[in-house]
């Protein structure tokens, strides 16, 4: 038998936990380290003091096509169906659908959806004007020409893990060739312990800004507990104001989310540049122009050439914007393509 190889993973969300449990059943050691208090990375979920459980960093709504992710995840937990519906707020309080459909548009007029939806929330969340975005970013959730009210309309498979994130990831994490050790921070003298590196912190930070910050987005959480059964009739509501939240989140219109009948929880979520808010990274920015794609890149390549034992994974270590099932697909191929060249019996 070959000597068990013992690999870093730097970050215990979903893409550090899928790698995690992809090496583990191959035999691999894996230490597991996170500088948070906690596991389950951004899916962080938890139960409040009326019963209520709330997602500590925002909404995560699980949608996929891609059955090899489900497959995969299922081993982990059970599922609570649900597919998404959201409403946006109209200046006199009337709530209409997202993604605009054709009410939507008969409502405020086709020629206003741009004014009125995509641009306010869109300036606020990026922190740029709508002309500068990438127009990918703007585009993942297109307009429609049908009376469809769900947010992922074209998406096989919509569910929650019925017991939530942070449970799912406890049983991910649970086996014997994984240890975990919570708030415990990346250093480079880790570099010489292990045989390779799985990081899914942010790039520029590992190499001590060499080539100056990649800019990231983030979020300030405003929760709110109100003394009514019910404040909305949809989870999620997009502001269309151009005051400083997006949206709010009701967290008990989720199914398993709590059944308060006199207590409900909101969250209103503030968009902020993340040196405004503790230097939590949430969102890579991606601008027209792709200045920050070739900084990244500049990252990348040294990297790569400099610290072969090091693999970059997960939404900050590639500087991409991924829904959770692109990220376990990601980590999964990460994980795969590293066993293929590194175990012998593979």
């Amino acid at each position: 038998m070959p000597t068990q190889k013992n690999v870093l993973i730097v970050g215990a969300g979903l893409s550090g936990c899928t790698i995690a449990r992809s090496l583990a059943e191959a035999n691999v050691q894996c230490t597991v380290i996170d500088r948070r208090s906690h596991i389950a990375g951004n899916t962080f979920d938890f139960e409040n003091q009326f019963g209520i459980k709330q997602h500590k960093y925002g909404p995560h709504l699980f949608h996929t096509s891609n059955h090899k992710v489900v497959e995969f995840l299922s081993r982990f937990t059970d599922w609570t169906p649900y597919k998404h519906k959201v409403k946006a707020q109209l200046a006199d309080g009337k709530l209409v659908t997202l993604p605009i459909n054709l009410e939507t548009k008969e409502i405020v007029g086709a020629d206003n959806c741009v004014e009125i939806f995509i641009r306010p929330y869109s300036e606020k969340m990026w922190g740029m004007p709508l002309e500068s975005i990438d127009p990918q970013i703007i585009n993942r959730v297109p307009m429609r020409d049908d009376l469809n009210e769900y947010y992922f309309p074209n998406d096989s498979f919509q569910a929650l893990p019925a017991q939530g994130y942070t449970r799912m990831t406890e049983v991910m994490l649970d086996h014997s060739n994984i240890s975990v050790h919570l708030e415990t921070e990346f250093n480079h003298e880790m570099m010489t312990e292990f045989d390779h590196i799985f990081h899914s912190g942010s790039i520029d930070e590992f190499l001590k800004f060499k080539f100056g910050p990649l800019p990231y987005r983030s979020i300030k959480f405003h929760n709110v507990n109100m003394p009514v059964a019910q404040m909305y009739p949809v989870s999620v509501v997009n502001f269309t104001d151009h005051g400083k939240f997006t949206r709010v989140v009701e967290w008990k219109n989720l199914p398993k989310h709590g059944a308060n009948e006199t207590h409900t929880t909101l969250t209103f979520e503030e968009p902020c540049d993340y040196s405004q808010n503790n230097f939590e990274r949430y969102y890579p920015v991606k601008d027209i122009s792709g200045t920050y794609k070739k900084l990244y890149d500049r990252y990348k390549i040294f990297v790569s050439e400099n610290h072969p034992n090091i693999t970059f994974c997960g939404r900050l270590g590639l500087y991409a914007y991924l829904d959770m099932h692109q990220a376990v697909s990601s980590s999964l191929k990460l994980s795969d393509a590293w066993m293929q060249a590194n175990l012998n019996e593979r």
